[in-house]
């Protein structure tokens, strides 16, 4: 059955003009990400574990998709897997059977910083190639109103 479900991997990128750890900080609060996403409706924290290298918070989260003339809502879990230092790791599971999982870089540059966001995803085919074109759509005007925050402040 592993057949059904299609694979893929996209980068994206934007530079910050704000230091790396502003821009991290920013990033790891789903509360700020859902005035920059443009899918999300409300964000709900469920738990915090902290670990010895961070912490790792879940959420679930509620999206409208765009399908054709109609708006659908559709709620998953994600999960930022917050270090004390570097990369944060991100998740998010859909059903039926959706998986995005993320790394997440904020790279010092002359400008402020480059985030670097590496999807991948997996998604049986019949939805493959629409979530994926989605949800890059999605991240690319994430990463947009990020840089615009910073940019108005």
């Amino acid at each position: 059955m592993k057949w059904l479900i299609a694979h893929a991997e996209r980068t994206l990128t934007e530079e910050v003009p704000a230091p790396p750890g502003e821009v991290r900080d920013f990033y790891v609060d789903l509360d700020n990400i859902r005035l920059v996403h443009p899918l999300i409706v409300s964000v709900q924290l469920l738990s915090r574990t902290e670990k010895d290298d961070g912490y790792v918070q879940s959420y679930r989260v509620v999206d409208r998709i765009p399908v054709g003339p109609i708006t659908m809502k559709v709620s998953y879990r994600a999960r930022l897997h917050v270090r004390l230092n570097g990369d944060v790791l991100t998740e998010a599971d859909q059903s039926p059977g959706v998986r995005l999982r993320g790394t997440v870089s904020f790279t010092p540059v002359d400008s402020g910083t480059r985030i670097t966001e590496r999807i991948q995803f997996a998604a049986p085919r019949p939805l493959a190639a629409f979530t994926v074109r989605e949800a890059v759509k999605a991240h690319a005007k994430m990463l947009d109103g990020i840089r615009r925050h910073f940019e108005t402040r």
